[in-house]
């Protein structure tokens, strides 16, 4: 068996009030898998379970050294998982609504999920 890439999707998030990266790269992972369908795995490679899957991924957002690995992995429905975090993204002054979350910087994350599956050589 040989591990093999099939998709690399990308997706973006953000929080608009309190400046949580980790709630924006959890809505950018959301985004990304929202924009798949990974029918070839099971109707062409003939996977049965989705947790057959490895997924790496890597978010881009300011501050990374703020990301809760653990919860924003969560955002992943299926598979093994690995996370790498990367400075980027963006930062901008917001507005602050106590009632939304405290500050007033709005985080933007990019994230991008790159799925393998082991097939036969």
């Amino acid at each position: 068996m040989a591990r093999k890439r099939f998709i690399v999707e990308i997706g973006t998030g953000a929080d608009l009030h309190g400046g949580d990266v980790s709630k924006a790269a959890q809505r950018a992972i959301r985004d990304a898998v929202s924009r798949s369908c990974l029918c070839g795995l099971f109707d062409i490679i003939g996977i049965t379970d989705p947790n057959e899957m490895y997924i790496e991924v890597k978010v881009a957002c300011p501050n990374p050294e703020r990301i809760n690995r653990e919860e924003v992995l969560k955002a992943v429905p299926f598979g093994s998982t690995c996370l790498e975090v990367v400075p980027g993204g963006l930062a901008v002054r917001g507005l602050e609504l106590l009632e939304l979350g405290e500050g007033d910087t709005i985080v933007v994350a990019v994230a991008a999920l790159t799925v393998y599956v082991d097939v036969k050589d």
